[in-house]
């Protein structure tokens, strides 16, 4: 049990009869990484999580929420996306899927129509995807540039985002643009002077796809380099289509996540299992590719930190559904329904530098989830079903379609 906060001066709920509540604090209830409590309560002050308990030791609060004996947990933390685009590529993903071949130029097609899109049909596709994130319980998400590929459309899609988001992210080094097809090393220029200078200030992260036919690894280290120096903090997309330097270098560049990681060595798990750089997985992306899956236990039993995201994007993994993920991971990658559930709200948390969310802890911000269920395990139990009934954001109720749940 949480001891409770000061909860003067601001109006405190209590949502109570929870049949379980998952924290992600190994101090409280059963003592498990998801810090769990049974027949549970919590209270929130403002925009904070004020305490967690035993329903039956609340302290008493302005206002009172019934769960209805339904599950709780952190909202989802979703450390990787692409939602600044324009365009559609359905005939693309059907080829893939009937077997067919298809030519359509992958991102370079989503860059042709987002740098022909305006700011507000742009703005319009970023909120729709994000309403439609909250509606399944995600309470924070990172986004990045990447379909711009100009100085311009770099800025405007990271000014865009930034709007919505403090977790927002450049990525210049998306791929070379045909534009500048003969000349890569000259793009590489660009990313890190006159482009980085534009889209810095709109950014905390930097990213490199750091793969053949992308960034080798001695650009995409000059691109993070160039980066970091000018405030931003690494991440980079690594080891997706095949073995190569990208994870090692994020360990080196203490970037925040190495993203994708389908194709590691021993050497690469290793490095992911001592250093500070979290393991971010993407099973979105495998499912919409039939790609080999990550394989997420051989990363956990070494002891590495993993986290699980959408990557949602047009082309490879056009889904922003976290539960979806988490049915995933637990079928295919190897995954406990506890481990994935904690690797989309702590493990985000995690990818993301914070200890704020992911966490209902006093003082964490109260960002959490109501399923439909009596346990988080239902989220990977009950795969394509819509458990999440309420979710709260800042200590505000920002969605739900709870039935029996009064105040």
């Amino acid at each position: 049990m949480s001891s409770p906060t000061d909860t003067t001066g601001t109006s405190t709920t209590l949502i109570t009869n929870i049949a379980s509540l998952v924290t992600n604090d190994p101090s409280s209830g059963d003592g498990s990484a998801l810090g769990l409590i049974q027949d549970a309560a919590v209270v929130i002050d403002g925009d904070r999580i004020a305490w967690t308990g035993d329903s039956r030791e609340a302290p008493a609060t302005d206002n009172r929420v019934d769960a209805g004996g339904r599950a709780v947990i952190p909202g989802f933390v979703d450390s990787h996306s692409h939602l600044v685009f324009a365009g559609d590529r359905t005939q693309e993903f059907n080829a893939r899927m009937s077997g067919r071949a298809y030519s359509a130029g992958g991102i370079r097609t989503t860059v042709a129509a987002t740098r022909a899109a305006t700011d507000r049909e742009l703005e319009r596709t970023l909120t729709r995807h994000l309403d439609e994130a909250l509606r399944q319980g995600t309470t924070t998400f990172e986004t990045k540039s990447g379909y711009g590929l100009t100085v311009q459309d770099e800025a405007r899609a990271l000014r865009i985002a930034s709007a919505h988001t403090d977790e927002v992210t450049y990525l210049g080094a998306h791929i070379v643009p045909p534009d500048h097809a003969d000349d890569p090393a000259g793009y590489v220029a660009l990313v890190t002077g006159e482009m980085l200078d534009a889209c810095a200030p709109y950014a905390r992260w930097i990213d490199v796809f750091c793969e053949k036919g992308a960034f080798d690894g001695d650009q995409a280290r000059a691109i993070l380099t160039a980066g970091r120096a000018k405030g931003l903090h690494p991440r980079i997309h690594a080891n997706q289509l095949s073995y190569g330097p990208g994870v090692q270098l994020a360990v080196e560049l203490d970037a925040a996540s190495a993203d994708h990681c389908t194709h590691l060595t021993d050497a690469d798990v290793d490095a992911l299992a001592n250093g500070g750089t979290v393991a971010t997985l993407l099973p979105g992306a495998e499912f919409s590719t039939r790609a080999k899956w990550p394989d997420a236990r051989r990363l956990l039993d070494a002891g590495a930190t993993v986290a699980l995201s959408t990557d949602c994007n047009p082309g490879s993994s056009f889904t922003s559904s976290v539960p979806f993920c988490i049915a995933l991971a637990v079928r295919d990658m190897g995954m406990t329904p506890d481990e994935a559930v904690w690797s989309a709200t702590a493990g985000g948390a995690a990818a993301l530098r914070r200890d704020d969310i992911g966490r209902l802890v006093p003082g964490a911000r109260a960002d959490l989830l109501v399923l439909d269920a009596p346990s988080h395990v239902h989220l990977a139990y009950r795969p394509g079903v819509p458990l999440v009934s309420a979710v709260w954001r800042e200590g505000a109720e920002v969605s739900g379609r709870r039935t029996d749940a009064g105040s």
